[in-house]
């Protein structure tokens, strides 16, 4: 009865048994919260957040169901931007410091710590390479030096981290390193040529991490080829990493492909992310059946800048009478502010205003506002159109759910387009500010 009472008391305590993964954000005070996430190769599974004390300290205890795998500290939002990744083997606990200047430093985590050190070791190395090309040193018993002790350095963390999650990553960032000595220019060809040499884009922990992605970023916008031709250099680098990934699940590559997508959206070169879209993206969102990521893709590129914008019924007076006809039939001025407001907006209220006493200090015929009232009913829109006659409007009725609205991906007000005579789109202002900087820029 003894042993069947002491076992009894055991089997909870065994559940409970607990690791856990605590640190320290500095500066505290930049720093409110933190979340962690279980991540797998197309997906993460919350697991807990935890507060950020006054002093940065913080803490998550993991239970008996916390399986070793990849993590994710997340301390900031966007989450997609403000996070690291942290390995749990699932026999240790885990403590680090965080520093917005430098990044996460491990203090206690043998996987964690090894893979900081072989990090820091390769990138002294390759720090010391650089130096020796930079100076243009003839020393070439110098270069084999550095190159000797590259392999070296790789070949004992890769024995240091044999059964590890570390070992994963290490051999995946093994680099080209060259058995006789190379000028510059073969180097960096090299170093090009063999970027992906022990990258596999099938592995379930690499997958798991932000590992694929900072590879992939770093060759598409660390390599420059011959071309000057900085987006033709960027649609060869993207085919290059695609012939890499091709083979990995269409799951990953949707990951992986959207990431690029977006970044090349985020720096305003559309027509770099029309091309990951057309050639890669599209391709799998149709294997994969995503409606949602293939409409957002053709919306994208629809809405691109040099495309003629969707046509759209307006009325206008001609000879005293209102004539109904499309946008694309406009022949009134040399460009056009398409914007998307709405009577219930308080920064619409604000901007709309400005907007007609900036355009009327504009020579006549040089720009015609069309303005879209995304509206649920057009009482008050209808008084407020009053107040700018020199306007084209058009009633948008139920307001997100416009046809109009979802053409032009509006899904804040107001929202600009400036176009040409032709309907072509020439930008698409972020705000007020903006649309007049390039108005008057294209006056000077």
């Amino acid at each position: 009865m003894k042993r069947l009472l002491f076992i009894a008391f055991l089997i909870p305590s065994m559940l409970l048994a607990q690791h856990s993964i605590k640190g320290v954000f500095y500066p505290a005070e930049d720093f409110n919260f933190a979340l962690l996430y279980k991540v797998n190769p197309t997906i993460s599974d919350y697991i807990s957040n935890a507060e950020i004390k006054e002093d940065g300290s913080f803490e998550f205890k993991l239970d008996s169901t916390a399986t070793k795998g990849m993590y994710r500290l997340v301390y900031a939002v966007p989450q997609e931007d403000y996070n690291f990744d942290i390995m749990y083997n699932g026999k240790e606990d885990i403590e680090l410091t965080f520093m917005s200047e430098t990044g996460v430093e491990f203090k206690k985590s043998t996987v964690n710590k090894l893979l900081s050190s072989y990090t820091n070791s390769m990138s002294m190395v390759t720090q010391s390479i650089g130096n020796y090309y930079g100076k243009a040193s003839k020393d070439t018993l110098a270069l084999k030096a550095i190159f000797k002790t590259q392999k070296e350095t790789q070949e004992s963390f890769e024995k240091a981290a044999k059964g590890t999650m570390a070992l994963d990553f290490i051999k995946a960032n093994r680099p080209y390193i060259p058995s006789k000595v190379e000028d510059v220019k073969t180097y960096i060809k090299n170093l090009e040529k063999h970027y992906f040499d022990h990258v596999d884009f099938n592995n379930k922990i690499l997958q798991s991490s932000n590992f694929l992605e900072e590879k992939m970023l770093n060759y598409v916008f660390g390599m420059s080829a011959n071309s000057k031709d900085e987006l033709e250099n960027y649609k060869r680098n993207i085919d290059v990493v695609y012939r890499h990934m091709k083979t990995a699940p269409k799951e990953v590559q949707r990951i992986l492909l959207f990431d690029l997508w977006q970044q090349m959206s985020d720096l305003g070169f559309e027509s770099i992310s029309n091309y990951i879209a057309e050639n890669y993206l599209m391709n799998v969102a149709v294997s994969l059946n995503d409606q949602d990521l293939l409409h957002a893709l053709i919306l994208y590129k629809n809405l691109s800048k040099g495309n003629i914008a969707s046509d759209f019924d307006v009325e206008v007076k001609e000879k005293g009478k209102l004539v109904t006809k499309k946008l694309t039939q406009l022949n009134v001025a040399e460009n056009y502010i398409l914007v998307f407001w709405s009577s219930g907006c308080s920064h619409c209220l604000e901007e709309i205003p400005q907007l007609r006493d900036f355009v009327n200090t504009l020579e006549k015929g040089k720009v015609k506002v069309v303005a879209v009232g995304l509206e649920d009913e057009p009482y008050s829109w209808k008084n407020l159109t009053y107040d700018f006659p020199d306007f084209i409007h058009v009633y948008g009725e139920g307001k997100w759910d416009n046809e109009i609205g979802d053409a032009y991906g509006v899904t804040s007000t107001p929202t600009y387009f400036i176009l040409d005579k032709d309907k072509r789109i020439l930008e698409k202002p972020s705000d007020f500010k903006s649309l007049v900087k390039y108005i008057q820029g294209e006056e000077e």
